[in-house]
């Protein structure tokens, strides 16, 4: 059954069945409209598939804040961020793209988001993306 799997498989990146939590904000048309929690599905190094608390939207730009496995030195919490584009929905199930990420140590709790806050990092980010896509349009025109 594996093989058979193996042989329809389009991906070109190797998939990882990891389980973490995580935290969201996702941005449309430049505007937040969304925060909340999930749990990863599996991830590859140019994308995460992901499950949320609320539906997501095709094509915003979504920033993931995932607790990672390991600890630095033994001993300090470390999280997984993400900035990228939902680039499929289904209900509560995502994918997104990684287009950029980092690591940064995290505290030794897990702590709810429950408001959509406008000074983030996803922000700034997709507004770069955006001025970036404006500039590609311009120049093949």
């Amino acid at each position: 059954m594996q093989e058979a799997n193996k042989a329809t498989e389009r991906r070109s990146k190797y998939r990882f069945e990891i389980q973490r939590d995580l935290r969201y904000k996702m941005t449309a048309e430049g505007i937040p409209v969304a925060a909340g929690t999930g749990k990863t599905l599996n991830m590859c190094s140019s994308g995460i598939a992901f499950a949320t608390d609320q539906p997501m939207q095709a094509g915003a730009f979504v920033e993931l804040s995932i607790n990672w496995p390991v600890l630095l030195d033994d001993s300090c919490p470390m999280r997984l961020n993400v900035f990228g584009r939902i680039l499929r929905a289904d209900g509560t199930e995502a994918v997104c793209s990684i287009d950029k990420y980092e690591f940064r140590t995290a505290p030794r709790t897990f702590q709810l988001t429950s408001t959509v806050r406008t000074d983030s990092m996803l922000q700034r980010w997709a507004d770069g993306m955006r001025k970036g896509m404006l500039k590609e349009v311009v120049v093949s025109a």
